[in-house]
């Protein structure tokens, strides 16, 4: 693999992140036990294509030790994820263990377990103070954090070399400048993978919001209209117009578009820590670097990102069961190998200790001091989350402060 890390470390993660949709369904946490033994439902999103069978592992490695319980898996893209637990809830099939991002709705409609009435207070106090706090609700941890990550700019060095463009961009003006020659070089090429299509449209938003000074609120108020978010959502405006990205990026996902990067034909991305594990897989001659992701003004940022493992309580008997299940999941010999896999970085001091020194990992690290997460513990947060991924596609079409307007009415209209 030819590349080089602008934080002056080596990578070499062994994961895939274009996202599948690989699914053995359920009917939901009814409190049947077949056979003797209690059944845990239990939903999850596809990291990788490596997820379904990384999960059948650890759920094998469970039942050999718990004979009693019997864990039912579904995995679905992320795509669908939201949808699919949205139609459980309302039907009255609501998993037992469940997967994914936005709960303080969940929390608020007293739908979950707390955090320590699932784990035992070993594992609740190995996890990072910070990651912790993340799921919390008025003081309450209502999710158990389960990864974290941070974002950074993927840059294919080649194509910057022949469009003579000399160093990474730090400022946005350079970004637009370098990504503008880079695809003045024709061939189906684009200057910036800009995905602002619904599979991750907030995280897009949040690196350009943010990155001009921008936020979407904090734990009580949802602010995705407030005047200091504009400065972002014009540059991508700015970026569009110019013909720095590809085309029609209102309906481009992250993952395919992702894709194209790694066969060479983006000049720069933003990219996950999985993004190296997928360039080793797909084209491991890619000659890249990863560097911190232009800001307005050059200053350090980042997306940070964690997802969280959450108890819904629909039966009150399964949940000695679900604590068994969290207790033996975070030991550290088999979390770590789980996180290690899926190319994210661990929530627990444990895990983060046995990967003390692990090169991979440095870039991203060195990045998450400086990293902004979303508003996760604000009960708005998931139709905010909705809100971005049906709305903000439309910037390359309306106005910027349109768009935000739209956006927030969504939220507060609930």
């Amino acid at each position: 693999m030819k590349k080089s890390l602008r934080f002056g470390s080596a990578i070499a993660i062994a994961a895939t992140a274009s996202l599948t949709l690989a699914s053995c369904g359920f009917g939901g946490g009814s409190g049947d036990e077949a056979d003797g033994k209690t059944t845990i439902d239990m939903l999850v999103p596809s990291y990788s294509d490596n997820t379904q069978g990384l999960w059948e592992d650890v759920i094998a490695g469970f039942e050999e030790e718990n004979p009693d319980i019997a864990v039912n898996l579904e995995v679905q893209s992320w795509d669908n994820l939201e949808s699919v637990i949205t139609t459980k809830i309302q039907g009255g099939e609501a998993p037992d263990i469940y997967n994914g991002g936005p709960f303080a709705g969940f929390a608020a409609d007293e739908l979950l377990y707390t955090a320590e009435e699932v784990v035992s207070p070993e594992v609740l106090s190995d996890f990072q103070d910070s990651f912790i706090a993340n799921t919390e609700v008025d003081g309450t941890a209502y999710a158990l954090p389960l990864i974290a990550s941070a974002r950074a700019l993927f840059v294919n060095n080649a194509l910057l070399e022949q469009a003579g463009v000399a160093a990474p961009p730090t400022t946005w003006d350079e970004l637009l400048d370098a990504a503008t020659k880079v695809s003045a070089l024709g061939g189906g090429i684009a200057g910036y993978g800009m995905p602002l299509g619904s599979e991750e449209a907030q995280a897009e938003a949040a690196v350009w919001l943010w990155g001009g000074g921008g936020s979407f609120g904090d734990a009580e108020e949802i602010t995705v209209d407030d005047p200091a978010n504009l400065p972002g959502a014009e540059q991508i405006k700015k970026m569009i117009d110019a013909g720095a990205t590809q085309a029609d990026p209102g309906s481009t996902d992250r993952s395919p578009l992702m894709d194209i990067f790694v066969q060479g034909q983006i000049g720069m991305q933003v990219g996950l820590p999985p993004t190296v594990g997928q360039i080793e897989e797909g084209n491991p001659e890619l000659d890249y670097s990863i560097v911190p992701i232009p800001t307005q003004d050059g200053s350090p940022f980042t997306l940070g990102v964690m997802d969280q493992l959450m108890a819904f309580q629909n039966d009150g008997d399964k949940q000695d069961a679900i604590t068994k299940f969290f207790d033996y999941y975070y030991a550290a010999d088999v979390y770590v190998p789980w996180v290690q896999a899926e190319g994210f970085l661990p929530v627990t001091k444990s895990g983060a200790e046995q990967l003390a020194g692990e090169e991979a990992l440095a870039p991203f690290l060195e990045l998450l001091p400086d990293a902004k997460f979303y508003p996760s513990t604000n009960p708005k947060w998931s139709a905010t989350d909705g809100a971005f991924k049906a709305l903000f596609g439309q910037l390359q079409s309306k106005g910027a402060q349109e768009v935000l307007t739209e956006i927030q009415a969504q939220v507060d209209a609930g």
